[in-house]
């Protein structure tokens, strides 16, 4: 057993020498255990969260959901600019975009921008607890959970190995999706008043769907060119970005498809446990 722990510590180094050196000393970058054990005190809350609640009144907490997502499409604004100012509207290649390690000012603010976009998939994480809170389970699908428990692991060695050129694609798109997101859920936090202005929420899959449709064609570019740019990483790409699209698929046929065909109760569609039309706050 010592020895089996052994040869994983060496392999273990022997990747990290591939780490990118610039940002070594950043906030959670120098080991990955803490962004692993968030992630696992997260899915630890998911299975005993309800039993917590069970015996306890919902919160009310609107003010603190709008002004959160308020925050979350500020946060997600920024984020948005970022990657297009300091790389896909400056210069980047839509084809091989290899990673910039020096210490120049564009690269520097990339890599800084990546880091950011790994924060907020911790930040993210209490889309859930307030919905547990709220106990709002049906929005609580394994879509939900398994997206948000794994992108802060994921996106730790996105910013670890490579913080910018071809992978920062996808984070582009995605925070672009979500500054939209968290703006729909923005409006629905004020209250039954502004449902007027919510017509629009099945748009929200259809575009979540595109995004992954983008992505997926996007990094299956470098399965047939030569590119400076990790292999590795553009599997997972392709790996995760493929997986939501069938869940997604799959949510969108549930809500919008098959429900359809089913009998109707007083000139109303039954939804099930799926009512706000949008996976809940994922892609």
């Amino acid at each position: 057993m010592l020895g089996l722990i052994l040869d994983a510590q060496k392999m273990w180094d022997e990747v990290l020498v591939n780490a990118d050196s610039r940002v070594k000393d950043w906030f959670m970058m120098s080991s990955l255990v803490p962004t692993l054990v968030i992630c696992l005190l997260y899915f630890g809350a998911v299975l005993i969260g309800p039993t917590f609640m069970e015996k306890r009144k919902p919160l009310n907490i609107k003010n603190i959901l709008v002004l959160y997502n308020l925050a979350m499409v500020a946060l997600s604004t920024y984020l948005f600019m970022e990657f297009l100012l300091s790389g896909w509207a400056n210069g980047y290649s839509l084809r091989c975009q290899p990673v910039d390690f020096s210490n120049s000012k564009t690269a520097i603010r990339m890599a800084n921008a990546c880091w950011w976009f790994y924060i907020s998939k911790f930040i993210e994480l209490l889309d859930t607890i307030f919905f547990i809170t709220r106990k709002k389970y049906n929005q609580v699908t394994y879509l939900h959970v398994f997206h948000h428990g794994v992108m802060p692991f994921s996106w730790w060695f996105g910013v670890k190995f490579v913080p910018g050129g071809f992978g920062t694609f996808h984070a582009m798109i995605n925070s672009f999706i979500h500054l939209v997101m968290y703006t729909y859920y923005g409006l629905a936090a004020l209250g039954p008043r502004y449902q007027k202005y919510l017509w629009w929420k099945k748009y929200m899959t259809k575009l979540q769907l595109a995004q992954f449709v983008i992505c997926l064609a996007h990094a299956s570019q470098l399965l047939y060119m030569e590119c400076n740019y990790p292999t590795v990483f553009v599997y997972w790409i392709l790996l995760n970005a493929g997986s939501f699209l069938i869940l997604f698929a799959n949510f969108y046929y549930q809500s919008y498809i098959s429900h359809k065909s089913k009998p109707q109760r007083n000139g109303t569609v039954r939804n099930g446990d799926v009512r706000n039309g949008i996976k809940s706050k994922t892609g």
